[in-house]
């Protein structure tokens, strides 16, 4: 079960897929036509080639190996400029190089879970990479990871290449990264317990707007080690264990819930707009005092 679960007046057509290594679900208020939804598919293999570092063929390997100038696709300015302003919220915590060292600790192409060294920093984002809104340039080779936000930017993509189509009523969730293309009242989601699954901490009215979830035991190996690193040490984090973002899109809900484990929640809350929830190690819960729902506190 995703960090967050959803509740709905009503069941509309419904298609569920496997991609990027993780459980879609689209909902539509009508069934979507096979040309809508091989536009779909075509669309999350185009991003996959790109972004994904774990296949040897994409964009970020060849960057990987090979350091000099690439012009990255029309869809990566959004990403990587709001990576660029997470690194700057962040004071380097979240960081889009983070690749190499969750490769380092076992979190590679071929999903080891075996680390092959001591955790190692990210490289410094001035140091390593020039980005001028369409070329990037890497110094020396690097290992683009663009976890944080780009599960949920590719709901983005996929909700408004359907809308685009012609499709209404419009839910794309990708495992806890979801978006609504629908502002009508009446569409609750539901906050997993971080440490047991059978409850929920609270509920949000999502309306129009993106939910993402990011939590420590989703993606977690070995004696401490998970998918949340700090890129200024390479080492997981501790003190967060849960977080929760809203926002219009699910691009910066995603990014800020990765942030919120680093940062101050109310820098993050308004240097990009959002409302947030996140759960520390001791249990303590903070949210926005404008949360457009309800904890169970």
């Amino acid at each position: 079960m995703p960090p967050s679960r959803r509740s709905r007046p009503t069941l509309p057509p419904s298609l569920e897929f496997e991609a990027i290594g993780t459980r879609w679900q689209v909902d539509s208020a009508e069934a979507l036509e096979p040309e809508l939804v091989l536009a779909m598919h075509e669309r999350i293999a185009r991003f996959d080639a790109t972004w994904s570092r774990f296949r040897d063929d994409s964009l970020v390997r060849r960057i990987a190996r090979e350091p000099g100038s690439w012009r990255l696709p029309a869809d990566a300015p959004p990403l990587l400029d709001l990576y660029r302003r997470l690194y700057v919220a962040t004071d380097g915590a979240v960081s889009p190089l983070v690749g190499r060292s969750l490769e380092v600790l076992g979190y590679d192409a071929a999903y080891s879970l075996r680390p092959s060294g001591p955790a190692r920093p990210a490289p410094a984002w001035e140091d390593a990479v020039r980005w001028d809104g369409s070329t990037l340039t890497a110094v020396r080779p690097v290992m683009i990871d663009i976890g944080a936000a780009g599960k949920g930017y590719l709901v983005d993509l996929v909700g408004e290449l359907l809308v685009a189509g012609g499709a209404t009523g419009v839910v794309v969730d990708a495992s806890g990264d979801l978006r609504r293309w629908d502002a009508a009242p009446g569409y609750r989601v539901a906050l997993e317990h971080p440490a047991d699954p059978t409850k929920a901490i609270g509920v949000i009215e999502l309306g129009g707007r993106a939910i993402c979830a990011s939590a420590t035991n989703r993606r977690a190996w070995g004696n401490g080690l998970h998918h949340v690193l700090d890129a200024t040490t390479g080492l997981p984090t501790s003190r967060v264990i849960a977080t929760w973002a809203i926002a219009p899109t699910a691009l910066v809900a995603d990014g800020c819930a990765t942030a919120l484990f680093f940062a101050d929640a109310d820098r993050i809350a308004e240097e990009f707009g959002v409302q947030f929830v996140r759960v520390h190690s001791t249990g303590r819960v903070e949210f926005s005092p404008d949360l457009d729902g309800e904890m169970f506190l």
